[in-house]
């Protein structure tokens, strides 16, 4: 060990310790509970009573501020789960299946939000509550793979071992990803193309933008609120499974 490396390692290893990191983020539950709670307040006001009428749409657009962010949450949490999977099978980081196996729940609720909301909104604009074209077969597919997921980590006892396995079916899912997001793109179908994230800017005015924004942070930071609560709730399970199977050996050695 260099001294120019000493420090970068001493700071990577209490990152990595369970028990540090549960101490240096328990602090910031309650800020985030509260700033989550105010945006979501400021952008429902924004959403329902200050923004307007869509000229094709009409009222039907204001679904658009829980469906955008809710399908954006869809494969931001799954790109998390896939870098975690990725810190599993290559850094072997202590707290990588931890947020690996917290946020699945969590994506297949914001995934299943979207398709729901989603259809919600395809039947007064398209005429039908579903479609199969390629953004929402493509986001069904999602749906499953996370449902898989979450099986897979329930028909594991050993949590550790059989981490290595549901990350590398976490990391043959991440090719869904990039299908979800360009195929728009690729398929003309009923879907409409990218509107908000584009290279040459949003094609929407301010007045549904900002809502939209504001209802984007408020889901973003629910998503960091719900997993570093069950990311804590995870390590202190898997904390007393260990002391339960300690004392467990210990009585049958005695």
């Amino acid at each position: 060990m260099t001294l120019a490396t000493a420090p970068k390692q001493r700071w990577w290893n209490r990152i990595a310790h369970p028990g540090q990191f549960v101490a240096w983020t328990r602090p910031l539950l309650w800020p985030l509970t509260l700033v989550t709670a105010l945006l979501f307040l400021v952008g429902l006001w924004f959403a329902l009573f200050n923004s307007p009428e869509d000229y094709q749409m009409g009222d039907t657009v204001r679904i658009m501020y829980v469906h955008v962010p809710t399908a954006w949450l869809s494969q931001f949490v799954y790109a998390t789960m896939a870098v975690s999977a990725l810190g599993t099978l290559v850094w072997r980081h202590p707290l990588a299946d931890v947020a690996m196996k917290t946020a699945a729940p969590l994506g297949a609720c914001f995934t299943a939000l979207a398709l729901f909301t989603g259809s919600l909104w395809g039947r007064p604009t398209w005429g039908t509550f579903w479609e199969w074209d390629g953004r929402m077969t493509s986001t069904l597919v999602l749906l499953f793979i996370y449902l898989g997921i979450i099986a897979l980590w329930r028909a594991f006892d050993d949590q550790l071992r059989g981490a290595r396995v549901i990350a590398v079916f976490t990391l043959v899912g991440a090719v869904n990803i990039p299908i979800i997001k360009f195929s728009v793109d690729w398929w003309s179908t009923l879907h409409q193309p990218a509107s908000v994230f584009r290279a040459d800017g949003p094609r929407m005015p301010p007045s549904i933008l900002t809502p939209l924004f504001v209802m984007f942070f408020a889901f973003t930071l629910l998503f960091i609120t719900l997993q570093l609560k069950a990311m804590h709730t995870e390590i202190k399970r898997r904390r007393v499974a260990t002391l339960e199977r300690r004392t467990a050996q210990g009585a049958a050695d005695a």
